[in-house]
């Protein structure tokens, strides 16, 4: 029988490493996704540029759901129609969802994502939206992009298909007169 002598220190390493290369394994988690999220989200959202083509390709992720149309990009590209409803009044959506309870986070990364686009003047809330609040709201907020169009931001959580989720979306829309 032979005998296989590692000294300590080389041990130490290989077991580094082992633990290392385990944890690559499955690095995935709901704080994972929840961050990957907000990312994508303050990323992408506020941009007129945005189109249904890079919506799917920008919100490929794992665990993460999203919502987007736009009926009248600012661009001159083609629109991007709605797959499922659309609030009466706006004519674009962008919303990510993941699982989770990470609202507060969330809100914070919304707000953040606004200053960063210069998206700063309050405007009224809309009565298309006055009574969107939930139990889990956590930011419900609009704000004047243009004279002509302001955006909704709404953030929280509700139950979502696996518990509770995390949700951030911007409608945009004309402003009431």
């Amino acid at each position: 029988m032979h005998r296989l002598h590692i000294p300590l220190a080389a041990a130490g390493t290989v077991l580094a490493v082992t633990f290392l290369t385990a944890g690559t394994v499955d690095a995935r988690s709901p704080g994972t996704d929840a961050t990957g999220g907000m990312a994508v989200f303050a990323d992408n959202c506020f941009s007129p540029f945005l189109t249904a083509a890079k919506a799917r390709r920008a919100f490929n992720l794992a665990n993460l759901r999203y919502d987007f149309y736009d009926l009248d990009p600012f661009s001159d590209v083609e629109p991007s129609p709605a797959s499922g409803s659309v609030t009466p009044g706006t004519d674009r959506r962008c919303e990510v969802a993941f699982d989770g309870d990470y609202g507060a986070r969330a809100a914070e990364r919304a707000a953040t994502a606004l200053a960063q686009e210069g998206i700063l003047t309050e405007a009224a809330l809309p009565p298309t939206h006055a009574d969107t609040a939930t139990v889990g709201t956590v930011l419900l907020a609009a704000r004047q992009l243009n004279p002509q169009r302001i955006a909704v931001v709404h953030v929280g959580t509700r139950p979502g298909p696996d518990g509770i989720e995390t949700f951030m979306t911007v409608e945009r829309l004309r402003p009431q007169q």
